[in-house]
């Protein structure tokens, strides 16, 4: 079973991060900030990811150091579920309908960190929620999980429906690159032969 068990402990956030890539998308998240709670839940769930993750942050300052550390965390968790990557798909991407909002997300589990953004989420807060700690939580996440991630907005007016979508599409096209191509099980999809 490709699983990671991670936790990173600092003076502002106290992480455990448990993900199993081959799962049923059960989750139980508490990071103290609800909307991230929500947002995990959907990309476990659209992804078919086992995610169980509690972070203790200083959100009495904010939620920024909270959002980016569990970013940073479900990345170095996917980076080390994969291992050497032997007989992954690599590759995935998924064209998502939230009502009026569409977000393409691409990925590439290419061994790089980069990040394509550009959601143009319309308003500052969803609730409470600083929508700029959208792109924060998914830079993090790329530079530790060490993929490439375009995240695109098409179309979209409802600043929850753009994130939302977001995270549903990056959970779907990440289901598709993890997974296992059986005619490929015993190869690096790469012709450099690592990724």
């Amino acid at each position: 079973m490709r699983q990671a068990n991670i936790v990173r402990k600092t003076a502002e956030t106290d992480i455990v991060l448990n993900l199993v890539l081959d799962g049923s998308g059960k989750s139980k998240v508490d990071t103290g900030c609800g909307f991230l709670d929500h947002m995990l839940t959907l990309f476990a769930k659209h992804g078919r990811f086992d995610l169980d993750v509690t972070c203790k942050g200083d959100t009495y300052v904010d939620d920024h150091h909270t959002v980016e550390d569990v970013g940073i965390v479900l990345g170095q968790a996917f980076k080390t579920a994969l291992g050497d990557k032997k007989g992954i798909v690599r590759y995935g991407s998924q064209i998502l309908p939230m009502d009026e909002s569409l977000i393409l997300t691409a990925v590439d589990l290419s061994g790089r960190g980069c990040l394509g953004y550009d959601l143009q989420i319309p308003t500052e807060k969803v609730g409470s929620f600083d929508t700029e700690l959208v792109e924060e939580f998914w830079l993090a996440f790329v530079r530790c999980a060490e993929c490439a991630l375009h995240i695109r907005k098409l179309a979209g007016t409802n600043s929850h429906h753009i994130i939302e979508g977001a995270f549903k599409s990056a959970g779907r096209s990440l289901r598709q690159s993890v997974a296992i191509d059986a005619a490929f099980a015993d190869e690096i999809p790469s012709t450099k032969g690592v990724l």
